[in-house]
């Protein structure tokens, strides 16, 4: 008769462990070359394509951080597929009241996120460099440097108005901080 083995449940299925056996678990490593953590964090090899990647949470966030999802997208198309995966996934709009519905990298909201593309700033930008960057902007396109110049002034505007969305959410933190 053979001898009875231990179980792992000890009496309650769900206690039971991710792995049913004491067997070793196979466990995939991270691709980065002399990384020897585990990868289990999915990264594409290249846009539109099958093939992934496996990273530690470390090498995914650093080969991650400069991802362009629409990268060699003329404007027109980068409108069309972002008005399709918005059709898609409509059904997520619902979390928008949690801060995490709308677009941007999670710590800035939309508005914020197009004002720093008009200033031409990374989404990561300290304030700081908002501020310079609109100084810098402004200098050129002042109504006082270009008198009369409606395009100039046109685009003064949008610098401002960029600025002040900056500013206000900027103010919010330093209050909530």
């Amino acid at each position: 008769m053979p001898k009875p083995r231990r179980s792992n449940d000890w009496g309650f299925p769900r206690w039971r462990g991710y792995e049913a056996t004491r067997d070793a678990a196979t466990v995939r490593l991270c691709d980065r070359h002399g990384c020897e953590e585990v990868g289990n964090c999915p990264a594409p090899k290249a846009p539109n394509s099958p093939e992934r990647w496996m990273f530690c949470q470390t090498h995914a966030a650093e080969y991650n951080r400069k991802w362009d999802y629409f990268e060699g997208l003329d404007k027109a198309e980068k409108e069309a597929r972002t008005k399709t995966e918005q059709t898609e996934n409509a059904g997520y709009a619902e979390a928008q009241h949690y801060g995490w519905g709308g677009s941007g990298d999670g710590s800035r909201s939309g508005d914020e996120m197009r004002a720093l593309e008009v200033l031409e700033l990374d989404a990561d930008a300290e304030f700081a460099a908002v501020k310079k960057a609109f100084r810098s902007k402004a200098k050129e396109v002042h109504p006082d440097v270009k008198p009369g110049d409606a395009d100039a002034a046109a685009e003064f505007q949008k610098y401002s108005l960029a600025y002040e969305v900056l500013k206000s959410a900027e103010e919010r933190r330093e209050w909530k901080g």
